[in-house]
């Protein structure tokens, strides 16, 4: 009976338990570093610990499906049609996420041809590139939307210069005869200290006549799906 279930373990082409042991043992070690990469880079801002949790699983999952498929043709055609019907829908919200998942993938195949000096190798230099340029925090910028008369147009636009300095971009200018509406960006710095002033650009625009709307809106960039 022992013999059976030891041989049935070592039916994995021409590996023995010591090699596929060693695939996944590897697996989860690079799968911890792509892990406190991400916690790393991504701490502050969109940090999900449930996606990167994933990545550190979705790296062992890889690395135990090539370790299955080896070189056998059949299983791989078999594996190639079964993942064809999946449909995966999970929204990106950083751009960086897409680099972590094919990390996860490549290191999980590395590991499961047992080429662990590409896995470690390509790891290092993706760590260090990321510690080094990934840790951007997303400064999200404000939007100022404003909709008034169009006899006002001078006006807002001094109120808006003057309330910040001339630091907001206008964007936007849309005019019908009789209103006028202007998009105004700036960093969220700006804005915030433009709120501890004694009269905030809400305050002061509403003090122009015929004022029909202000509205703040903050724009990221993220990626919805």
């Amino acid at each position: 009976m022992k013999q059976t279930i030891y041989s049935m373990l070592e039916q994995s082409g021409t590996l023995t338990t010591e090699e596929v042991v060693l695939h996944i043992l590897v697996s989860v070690v690079l799968g911890g570093c792509i892990y406190l990469s991400y916690y790393i880079t991504h701490m502050g801002t969109v940090y999900s610990r449930k996606f990167n949790i994933s990545l550190l699983t979705l790296t062992v999952l890889t690395a135990t499906v090539m370790t299955v498929i080896g070189n056998n043709i059949a299983l791989s055609l078999g594996m190639v049609g079964a993942l064809s019907i999946v449909r995966f829908r999970t929204a990106i919200k950083d751009s960086r996420d897409t680099t972590y998942i094919f990390w996860t993938i490549i290191v999980g195949i590395c590991c499961g041809v047992g080429d662990y000096t590409v896995a470690v190798v390509g790891s290092s230099a993706v760590f260090l590139v990321l510690l080094v340029l990934g840790q951007v925090k997303n400064d999200n910028r404000m939007l100022l939307v404003i909709r008034g008369h169009r006899s006002e147009e001078q006006r807002i636009e001094a109120v808006v210069f003057q309330g910040f300095g001339g630091r907001a971009s206008q964007r936007v200018k849309n005019t019908t005869q009789e209103s006028v509406e202007l998009i105004y960006e700036m960093a969220r710095k700006v804005y915030l200290e433009n709120q501890k002033q004694e009269k905030t650009i809400t305050e002061a625009l509403y003090e122009i006549e015929r004022m029909e709307y202000v509205n703040i809106v903050t724009q990221n960039d993220e990626i919805s799906g």
